[in-house]
């Protein structure tokens, strides 16, 4: 489990990261997001002690990073993917990193084979692509098999199916009870993959809980109905105190949006007004409506309103 406690960091005057507070719990992929500028890479820094907060507490199981007696077997950390000897084979670079840590150089075989590299082990890194050094990060990170797992930007670089593959292996990884935390700009990557969020702007806290209760409190739900007598819907939900307006018309069915009253009510409605229903579906937005709607006033560069 990662605890982070009141962590502030300034560089001169300016305020990076402002008594921040939240949790990280073992079994779950926890995502970390927040616009450019926010903090979050900062965060990170100073929570395996590259950066020193002025204030505040990071611990991992009740221990701070510099009281870990062998890191590596208690937390994987993948800050910068390219960070690696380019003349080196990727097998090369993981068994200087095994030695260094006094780890068995069996575990080199194991983890390449869990992000499949094993065929290009020989390769040199400068012939990488980004998306194989991602992998060949995360090879590394889990090296020592740790409990806690930290990545930024992890699928930087992937292409679809990498990405889907680090996706699934971040879930796999939280399966076996490591606490996983996760870095990413990829919103519907991070819909898909955390079951909970942390969101920063500014470096201070914006929200600390589960994905589903994020979207459900900062987007709107709507019912969709689909009907040829879609205004004998809308007439009764709006006499039940609920908002329709009708979105598209066609030859044999029309289409509202309902706000205001719960799908079984519209349902109710129309089977006792006598109206065919073709549609009735709930409309959610998605994290990346409920993130924007939450961050607007923290983002460091915004565009300019089209006219």
């Amino acid at each position: 489990m990662i605890t982070v406690e009141g962590l502030t960091k300034r560089f001169g005057n300016t305020v990076a990261i402002d008594d921040l507070h939240f949790s990280v719990q073992p079994g779950r992929v926890t995502g970390f997001l927040g616009p450019n500028g926010s903090g979050k890479s900062t965060t990170l820094r100073c929570m395996v002690d590259l950066d020193h907060p002025q204030s505040g507490n990071v611990t991992f199981s009740g221990k701070q990073y510099r009281q870990i007696e062998d890191p590596i077997r208690t937390i994987g950390v993948l800050l910068d993917a390219s960070y690696v000897h380019p003349g080196r084979s990727a097998r090369h670079h993981l068994e200087w990193l095994a030695i260094s840590n006094h780890l068995d150089r069996q575990r080199v075989d194991e983890v390449l084979a869990l992000v499949g590299l094993t065929d290009v082990a020989h390769r040199r890194v400068k012939t990488f692509s980004l998306g194989m050094k991602q992998r060949l990060g995360l090879a590394a990170t889990m090296l020592g098999d740790p409990e806690v797992v930290i990545l930024d930007e992890p699928a930087n670089g992937l292409d679809p199916e990498g990405i889907r593959w680090m996706r699934d292996m971040l879930q796999y990884l939280a399966g076996q009870g490591r606490a996983v935390l996760v870095s990413s700009h990829q919103l519907s990557e991070m819909a898909l993959m955390a079951e909970d969020l942390v969101v920063i702007g500014r470096g201070r806290l914006i929200a600390h809980e589960s994905a589903a209760d994020f979207i459900a409190r900062h987007t709107t739900t709507r019912i969709r109905v689909r009907s040829p007598q879609i205004d004998v819907i809308v007439r009764a939900v709006r006499e039940r105190g609920g908002d329709a307006s009708i979105i598209s018309e066609t030859s044999d069915s029309d289409e509202a949006l309902i706000t205001g009253v719960s799908i079984a009510d519209v349902g109710e409605l129309a089977h006792s007004n006598g109206a065919v229903v073709h549609e009735l579906s709930e409309v959610t937005d998605s994290l990346e409506d409920a993130f924007l709607a939450v961050t607007r006033d923290d983002q460091e560069y915004r565009s300019g309103s089209s006219s």
